[in-house]
């Protein structure tokens, strides 16, 4: 609980900060007017260490004679009416905000990540028009935007601007090594999420099926640090290179500065591995004794009921996109609660028996369906399941036993 405090807490101080910085910028909301030096660089800041920089982060610097900006798509004010309730609900609005070059710098310095440019070689009418582009974007009726996760951020918003200000697609030649070979969101994040096993579990919970297809190149650069690898090599028509050099203009550790990999006995599998054996020893035990303890299963299905309950708000309240459809709403449901609810209660014994009977069925549809790909399991799920279908099978064979 500490360690989720701690988070909270820094992400309000941060909204604070970003909050006061683009108020205090919103009078330069035009950049310098272009000149033939311009030039246009994407900014990429390695990952850091809580659980919403673990991609890093984008900027477009603009450059000019007499001034140095950075268009940043990554604000966003905390102090919005009703903004904790609207963020888990899914409308999250983020806006783009000018910073000062040596001030975005120094934001990251301080926190030893490491910022490369990428200087884009653009033509000077072309130039000319992302900075137009950029300028339209930072009018006040345009500068806040629906965040999305994985289509709509900090990344995909300047990539954008600069393929519509060159009139031509950019083509990308090489894609970002995955640790699946299958390139889609989900396992872009795993990628980068690795010494984050328990918020990746979390993530492969609440998102649903979307976030499975197979994506393109251009597409896996909705990731800050995928998006500066695959621009690397990348092309305009074929022929020009999208990027015309390379630099670090702040030292810090390549791959940022993400905390060390969770021990393997901390991780979600192998407690989940150990609540399995556990389930398993007292199925066996109930079955011998013809008899099984209440409180073992009333525990275990209302930690799966309470998630459930989760599950609902984002599949049929939230607008978050990637919520549904989810299968992981086969096993984990609001009906979960119906176990600690009548396992006391004889007389309706025979209802619960056949509830356990469709929970069988619904876990063996559930691994039909990751073993076809359409969702994509969390590993530490399969031992809940496995969990799962000890205690109900456990249940419905004591409770024959007993009614012999």
């Amino acid at each position: 609980m500490t360690i989720l405090k701690r988070i909270y807490f820094f992400i309000i101080a941060l909204a604070v900060v970003l909050s006061a910085n683009a108020q205090s910028l919103s009078s330069r909301q035009d950049p310098t007017p272009v000149d033939s030096a311009a030039t246009i660089s994407l900014l990429t800041v390695a990952p850091g260490c809580q659980i919403y920089e673990l991609e890093g982060h984008s900027g477009l610097r603009i450059r000019t004679a007499i001034d140095d900006m950075v268009a940043n798509w990554g604000l966003f004010d905390f102090s919005a009416p009703n903004f904790v309730y609207r963020f888990v609900k899914g409308e999250t609005d983020y806006c783009v905000g000018l910073w000062p070059y040596g001030y975005f710098i120094s934001l990251y310095r301080q926190e030893n990540r490491r910022v490369t440019e990428q200087i884009l070689d653009l033509t000077p009418e072309e130039a000319a028009r992302v900075i137009a582009l950029v300028t339209e974007n930072l009018r006040p009726e345009n500068r806040v935007y629906r965040y999305n996760y994985v289509l709509d951020n900090c990344a995909t918003r300047p990539l954008a601007i600069v393929e519509e200000a060159i009139g031509d697609s950019i083509i990308f030649s090489e894609r970002e090594a995955l640790d699946d070979n299958i390139a889609t969101f989900r396992n872009v994040m795993r990628t980068y999420h690795r010494n984050y096993p328990w918020y990746q579990f979390g993530i492969d919970l609440a998102l649903g099926s979307g976030i499975d297809r197979e994506i393109s190149t251009r597409e896996t650069g909705f990731a800050p640090v995928v998006l500066e690898k695959i621009a690397a090599t990348a092309t305009i028509d074929g022929h020009r290179p999208l990027v015309r050099s390379e630099r670090i203009v702040s030292d810090g550790p390549e791959n940022g500065t993400a905390e060390k990999p969770t021990p393997w006995y901390l991780t979600p599998l192998a407690i989940f591995w150990t609540l399995a054996t556990i389930c398993l020893i007292y199925a066996v035990r109930s079955i011998r004794r013809r008899a099984f303890c209440p409180w073992i299963n009333a525990i275990f299905y209302s930690v799966l009921g309470l998630n459930g309950l989760v599950l609902t708000f984002l599949i049929f309240v939230s607008s978050h996109e990637a919520t549904s459809p989810n299968w992981n709403y086969l096993w984990v449901n609001p009906l979960c609660f119906l176990v600690p609810a009548m396992i006391r209660i004889p007389r309706v014994r025979g209802f619960l028996r056949n509830y356990m009977r469709l929970n069988i069925c619904l876990i063996a549809l559930y691994v039909i369906i990751a073993l076809f790909g359409i969702q994509s399991p969390n590993p530490a799920f399969y031992p809940i399941l496995l969990a799962d279908f000890i205690l109900s099978s456990s249940f419905l064979q004591v409770t024959r036993e007993n009614n012999k």
